[in-house]
């Protein structure tokens, strides 16, 4: 009887980075190390996060470049086929593309299905393009809680365009409109406002509305639906100042009229940029950012307070049977924890 062999080499397992590796392969293009530096930031580990501002701080120098786009609309308008049609356009052109795509985390299992890669096929293989899905978590508008991150380091990667891809059509958009320099929404033909889940606050945030799908049997309707919201449009601020949005008629799966787009979208870029309102909207961002940072961070830490955990039960059912209002007790709970933190 032969003997078996237990000498076969075990599981190699990739090397802890370094801070100077991930600079420096992140600033070479590496994409196996890029895709590892925007693991580490996405990290809950409070030890992954202190080596992750590490990096970030050190490629600040190399990050801003880019066109910053921003894409929604509702499941179902092509907002996959739009991004990969567009994206091999773009890449054709010589540029160099990063796509963010952020797949709809489930709130009963807690997973997510990140399965852009393998809905971009043609995508995925260009060399001059990367694409990373993200879970959204609980995160409000749909965007990835570390997507300003990641988004800094794929400029700082060398990738001039970056396009932000949102679950879906809602008020919370806000917070994927607070990150990037252009917003484009994507609606289909022949579907009313109320099919599409459209509220006037996201028409209002939008730099260019694209009525997808106008192609075929569809081009009447197309048509029909560009007259209805330039109408719309007609009686709306600008979602930036110095710009007229517009909407234009495209197709996903053809091509037909996304030349076009990206003609809109660099004249946003070469316009507002020498007026300095690109520049201005980024640095209220930075703000707003600093902002939401704080709001998470105090979030989580009433959240962990041992005194909030222990008083938290009693005050629920006090609350369920009528013996206590609710701002009550979230006066109770948020007084436990301002003791707590005055003692620590």
């Amino acid at each position: 009887m032969s003997e078996i062999s237990t000498n076969s080499p075990a599981p190699r397992h990739p090397r802890r980075l370094t801070v100077e590796d991930y600079v420096a392969g992140v600033l070479a293009g590496e994409r196996a190390i890029l895709a590892r530096a925007i693991t580490l930031v996405e990290s809950n580990s409070r030890l992954h996060e202190a080596q992750a501002q590490e990096v970030l701080t050190r490629l600040l120098p190399h990050t801003g470049k880019a066109k910053r786009i921003g894409i929604t609309g509702v499941p179902g308008v092509g907002k996959s086929t739009f991004i990969e049609t567009f994206g091999c356009q773009l890449v054709e052109r010589g540029y160099k593309l990063a796509v963010l795509t952020i797949d709809p985390t489930s709130a009963r299992s807690g997973g997510s299905i990140l399965g852009d890669k393998t809905r971009m096929e043609r995508l995925s293989v260009a060399p001059n393009a990367f694409i990373r899905p993200s879970p959204s978590g609980d995160n409000l508008g749909g965007v990835a809680r570390r997507t300003r991150e990641t988004m800094l380091l794929c400029e700082a990667a060398g990738f001039d365009t970056v396009l932000v891809e949102s679950v879906g059509v809602g008020q919370t958009e806000i917070a994927l409109r607070s990150m990037v320099d252009f917003f484009l929404l994507l609606l289909l033909p022949g579907a009313g406002d109320e099919l599409q889940g459209i509220k006037k606050g996201i028409v209002e945030m939008a730099d260019l509305v694209l009525i997808n799908k106008a192609d075929g049997d569809n081009r009447l309707r197309a048509e029909h639906a560009r007259a209805d919201q330039g109408a719309a449009l007609h009686y709306l601020q600008p979602a930036t100042p110095g710009w007229k949005t517009e909407v234009m008629l495209g197709a996903g799966l053809t091509g037909e009229g996304l030349p076009q787009v990206w003609e809109r979208i660099e004249k946003f870029f070469a316009e507002l940029h020498a007026s300095g309102v690109i520049a201005k909207r980024r640095q209220q961002q930075t703000l707003e950012w600093l902002n939401d940072l704080i709001h998470d961070e105090l979030r989580r830490r009433f959240d962990h307070d041992p005194r909030v955990l222990a008083k938290l039960p009693e005050l629920r059912s006090a609350l369920l049977r009528g013996e206590m209002t609710a701002v009550r007790a979230a006066n109770v709970l948020l007084e436990a924890h301002n003791e707590a933190e005055q003692k620590s």
